[in-house]
C-alpha cells in the first residue's frame, strides 16, 4: 500500500499548476495521474485504519490531493475523539517525501475556533513519563517536517519548556522512506495512535 515509491510523488520541480503550466506542462498530465492514484491508496490506508480504531474515533479527515492551485507537497490526515471534534489537538498522519509520519500535533489552523487552547495542549508535557515514550520522536511545532528529530529518551524535563506562548511540541514516530518497505503501514499507524492516547486524552483533561 504505502512505500518508498509512494515518497517519490512529491519529488517533483514544482508544486503550483501555474508555475507547471510555464515550466513544465508537459508533466501535467503523469503528476495527476500519479498523484490521483497515490492519493487513494492514501485514502485506503486512512480508512482502513479508521476502521479498526472504532469508537470512540470520529470520520478521519483526509485532506485532498489538490486545492485548486497546487498540488500537495505532502499527504495529510488526522483522527479525533468524536467529542473532541472541535479541538485543535490531533492525531496526526503525514506522509512527505522523506518519511511517514504519526503524532500527537496541534492544529494551528483550528486553534482560534478550538474547544481547548494551546496551554490546554501542553498539559500532556506535565509529569511526562520518559520511560513510556523513550523511542518516540519529538519535535517543536515549528521545526520543519523534514527535520531531523531527536529521540525522547534524548531530552530532559528542562529541555521540554517552552519558549513562549505559542510554542508548542509534538510527540510521535516516524518511519523513514527506505524502511516503508518493510512495515504494515495501517498497522503502524494505529498501533502509534493508540500509544499516543494517553497523551490525547490529557490535553483535554
Amino acid at each position: 500500500m504505502l512505500n518508498p515509491a509512494s515518497c517519490d510523488l512529491f519529488a517533483i520541480p514544482y508544486f503550483q499548476f501555474a508555475q507547471l503550466k510555464k515550466y513544465c506542462p508537459e508533466l501535467i498530465p503523469q503528476i495527476k495521474a500519479d498523484y490521483k492514484r497515490e492519493w487513494n491508496e492514501w485514502k485506503t490506508c486512512i480508512l482502513q485504519v479508521s476502521e479498526g480504531l472504532g469508537s470512540p474515533f470520529a470520520e478521519p479527515h483526509i485532506e485532498k490531493w489538490c486545492n485548486g492551485w497546487q498540488v500537495r507537497a505532502h499527504f495529510f490526515a488526522y483522527f479525533k475523539y468524536e467529542f473532541n471534534k472541535n479541538s485543535a489537538a490531533i492525531l496526526s498522519v503525514l506522509l512527505n517525501r522523506r518519511r511517514l509520519q504519526v503524532s500527537l500535533d496541534w492544529h494551528c489552523y483550528r486553534a482560534d475556533r478550538s474547544q481547548i487552547n494551546l496551554s490546554q495542549y501542553n498539559q500532556w508535557t506535565e509529569d511526562f513519563d520518559f520511560r513510556q515514550f523513550a523511542d518516540f520522536d519529538i519535535w517543536r511545532g515549528d521545526e520543519s517536517e523534514y527535520a531531523d528529530f531527536r529521540r525522547v529518551k534524548q531530552l530532559t524535563s528542562q529541555d521540554l519548556s517552552l519558549r513562549s506562548d505559542e510554542d508548542f511540541w509534538c510527540i510521535g514516530k516516524n518511519v523513514e522512506k527506505a524502511d516503508l518497505a518493510d512495515i504494515d503501514a495501517v498497522d503502524f499507524i494505529s498501533r502509534t495512535i493508540r500509544e499516543l492516547l494517553p497523551l490525547y486524552e490529557k490535553c483535554h483533561q
